[in-house]
């Protein structure tokens, strides 16, 4: 197996929710909240509220958020891409952008968490543990910091200014 070695998060290629090959290459010199979202978790309201407005805040200062839909957690995200993109942008007013569903865990997972896994494993273990685990990535690629899904988006807010104001 020819694999180059993956040291970034810029070397990754996934596909967009309408199954677009979109390079994360193009996110170089942007700060990145890489975050697994699910439509009908207890948690939904309340991270998508709380990212609609980070992004809002901090979009142009040079933040992303890329929102992965994986339905692995009590399949609390069944719905098609086309499902998950209309409710985050309808409800939410989600304008970042929402990827293909994913698998986070397990055999299959997309080789993008695999890596943020690998990077960041600290007290949650390799795998992720439930809907909206966050992966706070610098403007170079690197994975700086993890949050439980528990977490709040706006509670990170320091963290992600920080990285910001990085040149």
């Amino acid at each position: 197996m020819a694999s180059q070695s993956k040291t970034s998060v810029h070397d990754f290629v996934v596909k967009d929710a309408r199954g677009n090959d979109v390079d994360l290459s193009s996110y170089k010199g942007k700060v990145l909240l890489i975050v697994n979202v699910a439509s009908q978790c207890g948690l939904t309201n309340s991270n998508y509220t709380e990212l609609a407005k980070l992004y809002e805040k901090h979009k142009d200062q040079g933040l992303e958020i890329l929102a992965f839909p994986c339905n692995q957690f009590g399949g609390q995200e069944p719905g098609t891409n086309e499902q998950i993109v209309e409710f985050a942008c309808t409800r939410f007013k989600a304008e970042y952008p929402i990827f293909d569903k994913v698998d986070v865990n397990g055999n299959k997972a997309a080789p993008l968490y695999k890596f943020l896994k690998s990077c960041k494993g600290g007290l949650f273990g390799d795998s992720i543990k439930w809907n909206f685990s966050k992966f706070l990535v610098d403007k170079n690629g690197n994975v700086v910091d993890r949050y439980a899904p528990t977490t709040s988006p706006l509670s990170i807010e320091k963290d992600i200014k920080k990285l910001l104001d990085q040149n």
